[in-house]
């Protein structure tokens, strides 16, 4: 069996040597199409022969022999990459896969090839749990650079980036890589014809077919945006995400998939502070004609937008169910201060309702209507102040709380400028009456 292998080997060898010295002669000419076809032929006999090492040799060879094409160079890495799949086993495709990643470094016509090998690395790190490797791989590649790559697989690539940092909980660089991707990409118009490129213009290479469409990829971003965002509880930003995967056509048109989307839109606003922002999102939120569908969350919404003090426990025994059935909806429960922070929230709504009505109010009358101690209410009072959702002066030894905005000098100055001139033509007026009506008495005395 050794003698056979030994036999083989050297037969494998001798029509390497024959393709070596013709590879030579062609790239000595300049032959291009000679020169790629003796490389591939080189690596298609390693292959066949399951001479994987030296396949390996082969590669780093012809990748060095002296004024090497560019184009053979790119041949023998697109070929050897369809062998990756093909390997024994795991060791041999990671050996395969690092040779033609060290072969393709640092070399501008083979940076696409380059980024699918390092993509691929790092899917095997992933499944061996090297997480943080498998993300550091990722971080080398650059690919928003890339002018040749299709534009759906750089965003799938910087998504996969993010992903890898999401999960090793690195997230202020998830936070610098999402900012690569523009939102305002996705929404191109994709039925539009693809304009055939200029001369001297770079040619888009078509996206392989495990890269999902435009859409899909819009639904992976925005998830990955609410992984980031609930990592700092930011509920309004969570609530934008949700809009916008709300917004896809296939998501609009399927019920099964809008009602848990909804649901979660209308949990984020009521669980958001309230600002512009938030009550432009509430109201149209609202208009929505499918959020007759869950009423629930109608009056839930609504609630919010009338000027009346909420009861808590009233409204908490009402929702509870609701609340807990989340963690059986698509994305999951809530935050895990979701709950504290709906209370929290409903206080805040309630101090402003309060704010709307009195000028002056006492603490123990303010803390009866928000169904709190003293200490409490004063707490949350003050906080919205500091937040400037509100403007609020507490006058301790009274014990009195004064929703009056304190004002300028300069505007009480303009106020008393303003009223005396309206004094003064009322004066002028009332002036101009009393002679008009003495003429009319005169007249009348002649007559």
């Amino acid at each position: 069996m050794e003698g056979v292998a030994n036999s083989s080997n050297s037969k494998l060898d001798e029509r390497i040597e024959a393709l070596l010295n013709e590879e030579k002669q062609m790239r000595q000419n300049g032959d291009v199409a000679g020169t790629r076809k003796a490389v591939t032929e080189i690596l298609q006999l390693c292959f066949e022969a399951r001479a994987w090492k030296t396949l390996n040799d082969q590669i780093v060879l012809l990748s060095k022999r002296r004024g090497q094409l560019k184009q053979a160079v790119q041949a023998m890495v697109q070929q050897a990459m369809q062998y990756i799949d093909q390997t024994p086993d795991l060791e041999t495709k990671i050996e395969l896969i690092k040779t033609l990643n060290n072969v393709s470094a640092g070399k501008i016509y083979v940076e696409i090839e380059r980024a699918r090998l390092i993509k691929r690395l790092a899917k095997i790190k992933e499944d061996q749990g090297l997480i943080a490797e498998a993300a550091d791989l990722m971080q080398e590649i650059a690919v928003e650079t890339f002018g040749a790559m299709a534009k759906t697989e750089k965003i799938a690539f910087i998504l996969e980036q993010v992903r890898l940092c999401l999960d090793r909980r690195d997230y202020v660089r998830a936070q610098i890589l999402s900012r690569k991707i523009s939102p305002r990409v996705f929404e191109a118009d994709t039925s539009k014809e693809k304009k055939k490129p200029k001369e001297g213009e770079n040619i888009v290479e078509e996206a392989p077919a495990d890269i999902p469409s435009l859409l899909e990829l819009k639904r992976i971003y925005y998830e990955l945006m609410i992984q980031y965002h609930s990592h700092s509880n930011d509920y309004l930003e969570i609530c934008r995400c949700y809009k916008a995967i709300y917004d896809i056509p296939s998501v609009k048109e399927d019920p099964t998939q809008w009602v848990p989307v909804l649901r979660k839109i209308c949990w984020y606003l009521v669980l958001s502070p309230h600002d512009s922002m938030q009550s432009s999102l509430l109201n149209s939120t609202l208009e929505d004609k499918n959020l007759s569908e869950i009423p629930h969350f109608r009056l839930l919404l609504k609630q919010l937008i009338t000027m009346e003090v909420i009861q808590w426990t009233a409204l908490w025994n009402t929702f509870k169910e609701e609340f807990d059935n989340e963690q059986n909806m698509l994305g999951g429960s809530l935050a895990d201060k979701a709950a504290e922070d709906l209370r929290l929230r409903v206080i805040e709504h309630n101090i402003l309702v309060v704010s709307k009505y009195y000028s002056r109010v006492t603490l123990k009358r303010l803390a009866d209507l928000l169904c709190l101690s003293i200490q409490e209410a004063e707490k949350h009072l003050s906080d919205m102040v500091v937040s400037t959702a509100l403007v609020a002066k507490i006058d301790r030894p009274l014990g009195v709380v004064c929703f009056q905005k304190a004002k300028d000098s300069n505007d009480i100055l303009n106020s008393w400028a303003m009223n005396l001139e309206k004094l003064l033509d009322l004066v002028e007026k009332s002036c101009h009456q009393i002679h008009k009506e003495t003429m009319v008495h005169k007249a009348v005395l002649k007559a």
